[in-house]
Order: C-alpha cells, then structure tokens, then sequence
C-alpha cells in the first residue's frame, strides 16, 4: 500500500500582509499530479489545515475543492485531523457529506480507531488518528498538577494511553499507522509554528509514540525530519510552503510512504516546486547594491527580507523605486553605524525605528530635520506599522 503523508498546510496564511492563496493553488495542483504520478492509495493531512479558527471562505472553498479532487471522487482517501491552528467544529461540519467522496476528518480526540479500505485494494488501513490534543479538546486538566514535570508527566501518560487504545485491536494482518498534530521532544521548529506547548510540559516523548504500528505520520512542524527514538519510524512532513524567514533555504516536501502489513516501511521525499521561495538579502554595501540586484532580477520569483546597512540617506526617489518595481522585498531592516547615543545592544532594541532614522538623517545631513513625507515612506519601506506576525 502506497501512503502519502503531508500536513501544516495554513491555508489562509499571509507574509506581512500578503495574500499566499494562489502558491496554495499552485500546491494543490502539483500534489495532484503526485498522487496520480505515484499511484498513492491514500493521503495521511496531520492537521493545520488552516492558519487560523476562524479561515476566510477562498481557503475553506480551496479546501473542499481540492480535497475532493484528489480523492478522485472516493477512489483515493484521505484522512484529515485537526491541527492547533484548526477549529474542531468548523472543521469537521461538513464530514457527513465528503465522506462519501472518501474524504474522513477528525476534529477532537477519541479514542476509536479510523478502518479504510482503500479502493481496489484487498488491505485495510488501520489509522490510530489524534488530532492536536489540548487539555480543552481532551476534556481534561493538566495544570492542576503542582509543576511542570508533573504537567509533563501526566500529559505523556495520557497521549500514550490514547495511542494504547486507539491500536489495541490492530490485526499484524492489517497496514498500521498512527498520525497525530504534537509536539514530540526532540524535533527541530522553526519560527513560523505557533507554540503548542507551555515551557516544553505539552511535548511528548518519542518513546511513548506508538509502538504497534508501522509508521507514525506527525504534524506542527515546518521542517521536514524523522524522529529519534521512537519506537516505529516517526516522521513529521513540514509545511509545503515556507512561512517565516528562518525557514529559507530548506526544501519543501511530502512524504511517500510504502508499507505492507508486517513489514517496515519504505519512505520517499517527493520535493515540492510549488510556492515562492523566502531568502534573505543582506546589502552590506547600502542601496546601491540593492537597486544592483533589482536591476540584475535577483529572486525575482521570492519573497525577500532585506536587511540593508545604510551608508547613505535613502531619498525619496529611491524609497518609490523599491516598493513600484520591487513588490516581492516584504520586509527591511536597516542596519544603521553605532553612535554614541547608542553605545549599548539593549538600549538599541527600545528606540523606535523612526527615532533611529532621524537621527541617522541628522548625522549624515549636519544637523537637518526629515520631513514628515520622508519619514512616512521610509516606514512603509520597512513595514514598521503593517503586516502578520502571527
């Protein structure tokens, strides 16, 4: 049997205000043509669907439609549980009408194991499904214990006991899989996952990861990675997208995962070219450089964070020409020379971004004042007062 494993979708999500809905278009187009190339039987989504509880109606309608199209009206199904970005109820409303199309989703823990047959296979899947397991959607209350140990300690206890029943009655005879959306000790996150664990007491060790099946497939974070010490292979998909600058440079992938009953799986990264890429520039030699690369079409195709150090007060001019024939630089940070007024790290973090620019522009102008334009459009280049954080 031939699974596919991906997860932390976010359909919905900005960077810095802009709209990402068409490269998720452009993802789904392309998982398409995987699942169709590689003859998937059917596709494990371990939650985070979408960024937020409350998703704009284009990511929800994106959502419908293309998991209904790559369940190829029922013959290819697909299993989808709810990440800590996703809202239970709203996701699973409409699960009584896709589930005829071979679309199942989970909202909130059970502890009832999902069977699916895929179609034309004589192997049941059995798939022990938690989605994110908070102590609400538990129904249950953790921080009543005295410390974090022991918050840890009966958070572990609990996520294990749920893994326990869901597989009890799995058949060696059958393909086994665990999928959850946690936190499991020991993986690598990168800026953009927003925090499911409070000082690491909702992380769960990979030791208590099931060990009666044969691959577990996780969600929440981003990078791409296998995790050690689990009992079975263990593996988070990432993000098809990159959503935060510290995730530049990493390959995005989904997971290909062949498994007979029995037996070990074989696993596969299929690397994803869908998205704009994120990158970095760094202008150590001012402007010049930047307009340099501009004119040189550098990553036109990417979202950009510039950090460039400012020699030379920017005009004007050169403010317009960034942001008309440049739209994909999202964010700058301008590097500014150390002066006496700012000898200290700590005291740089608490000027104001503007207070720091008119004191570069009074240095290098002899003592001048900005005027209120300059100022104003020197904030919309760095995005002092605009974008999402989140």
């Amino acid at each position: 049997m031939r699974l596919l494993h991906t997860a932390d979708w976010h359909i919905g999500r900005t960077l810095e205000g802009r709209d990402r809905l068409f490269e998720h278009e452009q993802f789904f187009d392309e998982l398409q043509e995987i699942v169709e190339k590689e003859k998937v039987d059917a596709i494990l989504m371990a939650g985070d669907v979408f960024d937020s509880v409350n998703p704009p109606a284009k990511a929800e309608e994106l959502f419908y439609e293309s998991v209904a199209r790559l369940t190829d009206h029922g013959k290819r199904p697909i299993m989808v549980i709810a990440g800590n970005h996703d809202h239970p109820d709203r996701l699973q409303a409409a699960r009584s009408l896709v589930k005829n199309q071979g679309v199942h989703i989970l909202g909130y823990p059970t502890e009832q194991a999902v069977q699916i047959r895929p179609n034309g296979s004589d192997q049941l899947l059995n798939i022990a499904a938690l989605p994110y397991p908070s102590e609400s959607r538990l129904k249950d209350r953790f921080t009543e214990n005295a410390d974090e140990l022991e918050i840890r300690e009966a958070y572990d206890e609990r996520i294990q006991f749920i893994f326990s029943e869901l597989t009890k009655d799995f058949s060696p005879n059958d393909v086994n899989v665990a999928m959850s959306h946690i936190f499991v000790a020991g993986g690598s996150a990168s800026e953009s996952e927003r925090p499911i664990e409070v000082g690491g007491a909702y992380t769960v060790r990979a030791t208590n990861l099931p060990a009666d099946v044969q691959y577990t497939a996780l969600g929440h974070l981003h990078r791409p990675q296998n995790i050690k010490r689990a009992p079975t292979l263990a593996r988070y998909s990432g993000s098809p997208l990159a959503f935060s600058f510290s995730e530049a440079g990493y390959a995005k992938s989904v997971t290909l995962v062949d498994v007979e009953p029995g037996k070990e799986p074989v696993t596969e990264d299929i690397y994803l070219s869908s998205g704009r890429p994120l990158v970095r520039w760094k202008a150590k030699n001012g402007v010049s450089e930047v307009f340099k690369w501009m004119e040189e079409k550098r990553d036109h195709n990417a979202w950009i964070e510039l950090e460039v150090y400012m020699e030379d007060t920017p005009t004007m001019e050169d403010i317009h020409h960034i942001k008309k024939n440049y739209p994909g630089i999202v964010t700058i940070r301008p590097i500014f020379p150390d002066t006496q007024e700012m000898d200290h790290e700590e005291e740089k973090k608490h000027v104001p971004i503007d207070e720091m620019f008119n004191r570069f522009y009074q240095r290098q102008t002899g003592g001048a004042t900005p005027d209120e334009e300059l100022v104003q459009l020197f904030l919309e280049l760095v995005n002092e007062n605009g974008g999402d954080q989140s």
